[in-house]
């Protein structure tokens, strides 16, 4: 166990015995009473004192391209070294990492292999890694481990990735203002009841966020997973699109991703095709400039195009693109959007 961060006891014990704690990781802001644990089941109160369960157990780890995260316009054709803890906090229906998510939440488990931030680097640069992607399950809950692995990965040259829910709180974002180069968010819908009845959220942290993480500088890009009569309509991905657009910027890559059945929507169908293709066109519609559909095999969608010409910049083959700077068209000389080296990166 380790001494957890953002947290602060809650009252004084007349008989000097354990009080309640206030997690202040996310944006939950859970009440936690001695001998529990918060809603991502990984943080505990012991003795009115919060501990981290994770901060020295990685329960998956591998080198990904980091197209994978999926980040389109940061280093493409680089390897990311991706590793991830159990637990999250959010509870999602559709969860494609259940296994890794709901473990601790719902047996009190706390699996993975023993290691430190010191090792984590050591494995990055052998693997010839340029960048370090803290992703599977939800990074905020394993926020200790995170910044202590980002700050040495900066001091060897590393570049850090989230991939996450972005439902930080605004001190936990802080904290990580000067550690994180580039992220991709998970906006999973436009309405309050899909956040609080299928992912046990609230949207209204996850929009102010974005908006605070596209202030900070870090390299944004934003993914939607469709999910057919949940959040696929078209009034629900216009709002999405022009909330990207108006409050992110034009430039900000949205991530149309296709749902397959898993957890506990198995009995939903795939996203159609059709979808994914109404759903990129309402995106540009709206005046994005990158837009994207993933998760479905051979399909173009990948691919960068200029927004001035239409000329085909990045061309992807699945998840691997060539490495190379690919900050103008090579046709027409307009600005593309992105990170294309790691000089260019803060």
């Amino acid at each position: 166990m380790h001494l957890a961060r953002l947290w602060r006891p809650l009252g004084k014990s007349e008989d000097s015995a354990p009080t309640n704690v206030q997690c202040r990781l996310c944006s939950h802001f859970c009440n936690i009473a001695p001998d529990h644990t918060g809603i991502c089941g990984v943080r505990k109160n012991i003795n009115g004192k919060l501990f981290t369960l994770v901060f020295d157990k990685v329960a998956a780890a591998n080198l990904d391209p980091v197209e994978k995260k999926p980040l389109y316009h940061f280093l493409p054709g680089t390897n990311t070294f991706s590793f991830g803890t159990v637990g999250c906090n959010l509870s999602c229906s559709f969860c494609q990492n259940y296994s890794l998510s709901t473990t601790p939440r719902l047996t009190g488990c706390i699996t993975g292999q023993l290691t430190k931030p010191e090792h984590i680097i050591e494995l990055a640069l052998e693997s010839g890694a340029e960048s370090i992607a803290y992703t599977y399950s939800e990074p905020t809950i394993f926020f200790e481990l995170m910044a202590e692995t980002a700050a040495l990965a900066i001091k060897h040259g590393l570049k850090n990735i989230m991939v996450s829910n972005g439902f930080q709180s605004p001190e936990c974002l802080a904290e990580l203002k000067d550690l994180i180069h580039a992220c991709n968010i998970d906006l999973k819908a436009a309405s309050e009841s899909f956040y609080h009845t299928i992912c046990g959220a609230h949207i209204r942290p996850v929009l102010q966020n974005l908006k605070t993480i596209r202030n900070m500088g870090w390299w944004l890009e934003v993914t939607t997973l469709v999910i057919p009569e949940e959040n696929d309509n078209k009034k629900e991905l216009t709002t999405i699109a022009r909330f990207i657009n108006d409050e992110l910027g034009s430039d900000t890559p949205w991530h149309i991703s296709r749902f397959y059945p898993t957890y506990k929507m198995q009995n939903h169908f795939p996203t159609p095709l059709e979808t994914l293709e109404q759903a990129a066109d309402i995106g540009k519609k709206a005046g994005l400039h990158y837009v994207y559909i993933g998760n479905v095999q051979g399909h173009n969608g990948r691919d960068t195009h200029c927004p001035e010409c239409g000329h085909t910049v990045i061309p992807r083959k699945g998840y691997t693109a060539a490495k190379g700077d690919y900050s103008t068209c090579p046709t027409c000389k307009a600005k593309i959007a992105g990170i294309w080296s790691t000089h260019d990166s803060r």
